[in-house]
């Protein structure tokens, strides 16, 4: 107890170093939590917004199917199960059949993936009620990246060609019926989305898919098919946010080194000018371990005081971003970002933040101060270095 309320007044007492060492240690310790929890806010958004819009509990995929290989994807596909086609009509499952096809705006050729979709499915969030047929008007839907590459609007009809179950090209005229807006790349670069029974129709194939989207909690294996798991379809998602967190430390460390380096001076300097006072207390019948005690003390209670001042512009700079979010604007770097992130303070954050702050400067402060123990208590009253 003493040692502590020593410690406190030599703080309290160095005036204005003391108080530039916490303010650069409380901005190390806002910054590393600001930067985390930012990334851990992209990371939730981002699994929330891909599981909501396009993988939900898994998938299950042809055999074949990869989403990484296009000349995977032409026969990539195969009839459903009396069994399967039951879970769908239960809405447990939802069928895409996916091919490639071509598109002509504006007279250019572009390659697209067309996907079949049920227009009354209610797993995923694409707006697809739109593409309920009520004539021979065959009606897609696509994203706002889509319609951006191509210059589509709501209205505009554009020709698509594909190929049938036999190899034979066709083609046809589409309507864009809606334009929806999504966070996730994969299910709106260079997608068309028609309706589920028209694809079907299309391609001359009767109830076939290659892949299902599943809304069960605990899917089981189903025969003739490669379940993928959440871990899995999110695995690019997880290695870009751990490789986020990587280049963030570098920085993270930079302030904190910056700040304990500061400490670590602070205390050198304070150990050459209190020599005759360490040799008071030694005279007065303090160990060696005890007036150590005391200056480490004195040094990581510079961590305490800076999470005291970081809390008092933190707190409310952090509620404020709670509020509005970190805008990024419409940016496309292959994986799901939203336009505003909102990030996520966790408790383990704050806590962790907390307690390496703390222990570093605990240990930076004991190292010059070990130097204590080597004094001579005669000399150090005489206020003689040894």
């Amino acid at each position: 107890m003493v040692a502590f309320k020593l410690a406190y007044k030599n703080l309290i007492g160095a005036g204005l170093r003391t108080w530039l060492n916490v303010s650069v240690l409380s901005l190390a310790f806002v910054m590393t939590i600001f930067y985390n929890g930012m990334i851990d806010g992209w990371n939730r958004q981002g699994r929330n917004d891909t599981q909501d819009w396009e993988i939900a509990n898994g998938q299950y995929w042809h055999p074949e199917y990869d989403r990484l290989d296009v000349f995977s994807i032409k026969d990539s596909h195969q009839p459903l199960s009396a069994e399967l086609q039951q879970q769908v009509s239960d809405g447990w499952l939802v069928p895409q059949f996916i091919q490639q096809a071509s598109i002509y705006p504006q007279g250019r050729m572009q390659s697209v993936l067309l996907k079949g979709i049920p227009h009354d499915q209610t797993i995923l969030k694409i707006p697809t009620a739109p593409l309920k047929t009520d004539g021979d008007e065959l009606k897609a839907i696509i994203g706002k990246r889509m319609a951006e590459s191509t210059h589509l609007k709501v209205g505009d009809q554009v020709l698509i060609r594909w190929r049938d179950k036999n190899g034979t090209f066709d083609a046809l005229e589409l309507t864009i019926v809606s334009v929806f807006q999504c966070d996730v790349p994969g299910i709106d670069n260079g997608q068309i989305y028609i309706d589920y029974d028209r694809m079907q129709e299309m391609m001359g194939l009767e109830n076939n898919a290659s892949l299902l989207v599943t809304a069960a909690e605990e899917p089981r294996a189903i025969s003739g098919w490669s379940f993928k798991d959440t871990d899995f379809l999110l695995a690019d998602l997880d290695k870009m946010i751990e490789s986020k967190k990587g280049g963030g430390i570098v920085l993270q460390g930079v302030l904190l080194l910056i700040a304990l380096l500061a400490i670590f001076d602070t205390q050198v300097l304070s150990i050459f000018r209190r020599q005759k006072e360490i040799g008071t207390y030694i005279a007065l019948g303090l160990t060696r371990s005890q007036v150590v005690g005391i200056f480490t003390i004195e040094g990581g209670a510079h961590s305490i005081l800076a999470a005291l001042v970081g809390a008092a512009y933190g707190i409310p700079f952090f509620l404020y971003l709670d509020t509005v979010g970190l805008s990024f604007g419409s940016v496309d770097v292959g994986v799901t970002i939203a336009e505003t992130i909102y990030p996520y303070y966790s408790l383990g954050l704050i806590l962790s933040t907390m307690l390496l702050v703390v222990v570093s400067a605990t240990i930076v402060s004991y190292l010059p101060a070990r130097r204590i123990a080597k004094m001579n208590p005669t000399e150090a009253l005489k206020g003689k270095i040894q």
